[in-house]
């Protein structure tokens, strides 16, 4: 098997096992000790035990989670990932009450595979206003 499907099936069978199945611990063999994950350039990022338990409070939330992986690049040691999460808000989230809607949010992560094959660092992007839109933290279109 190549590096490129090494990683390939190593991203895909850890991003399933945290996100879909709620095994955040999956994710040691993927991200490395030191990992940061950075949603916007001045961000310090979440470190790998604060992305874990990020995973597991979106969870407990929207407990029928399911992310799927809509494209997944792997070229030497650069990794890029478009994805979607849809949901139902069955419990409370950022202190807003369960509202039972469906949710379902994009979004893409960039990475790269360090000398020790894990990855270290990771950027996402993706509008979490369409998340707090869905659940109702905030409105669009209305008159304030």
């Amino acid at each position: 098997m190549s590096d490129s499907e090494t990683r390939r099936r190593l991203v895909t069978e850890s991003w399933s096992a945290a996100w879909d199945d709620g095994d955040v611990d999956a994710l040691d063999q993927l991200l490395a000790p030191d990992y940061r994950r950075r949603a916007r350039n001045d961000d310090e990022g979440l470190d790998r035990e604060a992305f874990k338990a990020t995973i597991i409070t979106t969870r407990a939330a929207f407990p029928d989670l399911v992310t799927t992986i809509d494209d997944l690049v792997v070229e030497g040691d650069k990794v890029a990932v478009r994805w979607h999460s849809a949901g139902t808000h069955s419990h409370p989230f950022l202190g807003v009450p369960a509202t039972k809607r469906r949710v379902e949010v994009s979004g893409a992560t960039f990475a790269a595979f360090g000398p020790d094959g894990l990855i270290h660092t990771e950027d996402v992007t993706w509008d979490p206003r369409g998340l707090l839109t869905a659940i109702g933290v905030i409105t669009v279109g209305q008159d304030q």
